[in-house]
């Protein structure tokens, strides 16, 4: 099967202080193969990067209106007139507040919208197909199986 990978290399802030950030080259992800999740991934100049990975429909929402609780939550705001969309990231290793153009993300997501539309996501994972195969009666099946009981009783047919 073909899945799908969208991507998109973009710079954001790291938010320090209300008159100090700093750049974080960062790449975001999308792969039809996991369709319900977005994944980000942060080059902070260590030897490893940070990768982040949440759902679509909140950075979907996130773009448009406040959403999210406790380890990730997204808002839009304008700074200097500019739209963008705020991420505010929580982990044991602490917090971080990151600022994203809202064009750029706006249009990676739609690339990703476009590749699963929303409400189709099940569909990329072949649950149905899975189950079906799962459930579907084979020739070799012997009908006296299915009525063993497969956990035969605690209780002693010796009444002891």
């Amino acid at each position: 099967m073909h899945h799908t990978v969208v991507e998109r290399e973009l710079e954001l802030s790291l938010i320090l202080s209300p008159e100090r950030s700093i750049p974080v080259p960062a790449r975001l992800g999308y792969r039809s193969d996991d369709p319900f999740a977005v994944h980000v991934t942060f080059h902070i100049g260590s030897d490893h990067p940070v990768h982040w990975t949440f759902a679509r429909e909140l950075l979907v929402e996130g773009v448009f209106r406040p959403c999210g609780h406790g380890d990730v939550r997204v808002w839009p705001t304008k700074v200097a007139g500019c739209g963008v969309v705020l991420m505010a990231l929580s982990s044991p290793d602490g917090d971080a507040l990151l600022e994203a153009p809202a064009a750029q993300v706006s249009a990676w997501l739609e690339r990703t919208l476009r590749a699963v539309p929303p409400g189709t996501e099940a569909e990329q994972l072949g649950i149905d197909d899975g189950l079906a195969e799962l459930l579907a009666p084979t020739s070799d099946c012997h009908d006296e199986l299915w009525l063993c009981d497969p956990w035969p009783s605690d209780e002693s047919k010796d009444g002891e």
